[in-house]
């Protein structure tokens, strides 16, 4: 079995550096992860966890904010990520 630490790099799934929130308040990939061979198994393990589920709850009330999902869509998936978020400590 091999050490997953040993091949990715010291960023890897780490969401505030791979996954930061802009300016606008909006999360974007930087421009130094593009290059990256990982990147896109890095963002998954990144969403994976605690912080992951709190992005997307930000997308939830960024859509019910918008018009885009009403609001029992919105109290289920809040409802479902705290207790995801739970679940994982």
């Amino acid at each position: 079995m091999t050490d997953n630490r040993k091949k990715h790099p010291y960023c890897f799934a780490k969401l505030e550096v791979v996954f930061p929130e802009g300016e606008d308040g909006l999360r974007t990939t930087p421009e130094s992860c593009f290059p990256c061979y990982y990147k896109t198994e890095c963002l998954r393990e990144a969403m994976k966890g605690k912080e992951g589920l709190k992005v997307k709850e930000e997308m939830v009330d960024r859509a019910y904010d918008s018009g885009m999902i009403g609001f029992f869509k919105r109290w289920s998936d809040k409802k479902e990520f705290h207790r995801k978020i739970h679940e994982i400590k």
